[in-house]
């Protein structure tokens, strides 16, 4: 008998996939719930599997291939029970047994470098591997020398005596090109860029965007935090970060300024009722937006366990569509990058973002005297259709004034 390996059904926003790249080849034995091939839409990555154990008969699809849900991807043979029972027992990486979990990223670099994933120390959860342990592997273990330069890894440098070495997108490391050279390196958007590209044109043309700032006096916050971190994370099993006092303070914000957590759906304002926050996440693959769904109803701990949960779910590949669905208000913290100061782009439809920066000790003035301070500044870009600007300089007041008295939170005044 011969089963069918369809494409998953992709959600209403998710038009079409790209086959990134096949794990087996026709005549391969496959378990059943092994991973065959990977797919990436604009939002994430996903891994097809196979329903049943058997041997690859045919592949209808080919690396790079944009396919839709239900479309035929494979077909597997049940036939040959006796075949089937020599399946490896586990997925395999490049011919070597890999019994460590792999997302498809990471998956594909040891395949196109030829490692060994028992070779790696791992950072992820349960020490699963990262796409950032096994670039790092690479740059440790790659003498500059051993690998020759080609087009598609060089960069356009002048070189030294000695050429150094470049780590690319790819983790491939190689020398840089001569200088009486220069090579040029064309290479296709990944779907989550291309996306990320889209959607931030579409804000700057669609919306009426402007930025209010403000600074905040994070002493009190950081003098709690230092006071309580260590009894919280014995008992909480997770470190107290500031995120979590950015999002209480958030909600409070919008819970008095209903407006900023609103959406506008054409001649339509859509004003929800529930606190869907949007934390913006960097990873190899792009800027992603996992949503803390019913924000309101967590504490400081359920905030904390979600951003390290979805910190280490975005660095594996393995976020879901229901961790990115939804969101009614954005957070995006530059300061883990040193940025003093920027103005965020909206998240459509969302009609605001707040940005946070690094917090610098900086001179300021209390009771007509200098002081040293740390700083920190905020900046709320808003959708200027729906929002006026005196409701966003209320509402990073507000964001102020919470942080800087954090009783506000704790007490919920």
């Amino acid at each position: 008998m011969s089963i069918e390996v369809l494409v998953p059904n992709l959600p209403e926003s998710v038009a079409d996939a790209t086959l990134i790249s096949w794990h087996k080849k026709v005549g391969d034995s496959v378990n059943k719930n092994e991973n065959l091939v990977d797919l990436e839409t604009d939002k994430v990555v996903l891994e097809v599997t196979a329903t049943e154990a058997g041997i690859i008969s045919e592949l209808l699809k080919n690396d790079g291939d944009i396919v839709t849900s239900g479309e035929v991807l494979a077909r597997i043979s049940t036939d040959s029970t006796e075949t089937v029972k020599k399946a490896p027992a586990v997925a395999e990486a490049d011919g070597k047994a890999a019994a460590i979990p792999l997302s498809p990223s990471v998956r594909r670099l040891i395949s196109e470098n030829t490692l060994d994933p028992a070779q790696i120390t791992g950072t992820g959860k349960s020490g699963r591997l990262t796409k950032t342990d096994v670039l790092e592997h690479i740059h440790k273990q790659t003498p500059a020398s051993s690998v020759p330069p080609t087009p598609a890894t060089t960069l356009e440098a002048a070189v030294p005596a000695t050429p150094p070495t470049v780590a690319t997108t790819t983790g491939i490391v190689s020398p840089q090109a001569p200088s009486n050279l220069r090579p040029e390196q064309r290479v296709a958007m990944t779907r989550l860029r291309a996306k990320v590209a889209e959607r931030l044109l579409q804000a700057q043309q669609n919306a009426a965007m402007l930025t209010t700032f403000n600074e905040v006096n994070m002493q009190n916050v950081i003098d709690l935090r230092n006071q309580y971190k260590g009894r919280f994370e014995d008992k909480h099993k997770v470190k107290l970060g500031f995120m979590s006092f950015f999002v209480k303070a958030s909600i409070e914000a919008l819970k008095k300024f209903p407006a900023i957590n609103a959406s506008i759906d054409g001649n339509d304002i859509i004003y929800h009722g529930y606190y869907d926050l949007g934390i913006a996440v960097s990873t190899p693959r792009g800027l992603i937006v996992p949503v803390l769904h019913d924000a309101d109803q967590l504490d400081f701990a359920g905030i904390e366990k979600c951003i390290v949960d979805y910190g280490e779910k975005a660095r594996a590949g393995t976020l879901s569509y229901d961790d990115l669905k939804g969101g009614t208000f954005t957070i995006t913290n530059g300061g883990v990058f040193g940025s003093m100061l920027s103005t965020p782009i909206l998240n459509p439809p969302q009609c605001a973002i707040l940005g946070m920066h690094a917090i610098k000790e900086r001179a300021v003035v209390e009771n007509g005297q200098i002081v040293i301070r740390p700083i920190m500044y905020l900046a709320l870009s808003y959708d200027h259709r729906l929002v006026d600007g005196r409701e966003a300089v209320q509402f990073l007041v507000t964001i102020k004034e919470c942080l800087e008295a954090p009783a506000h939170l704790l007490l919920n005044i």
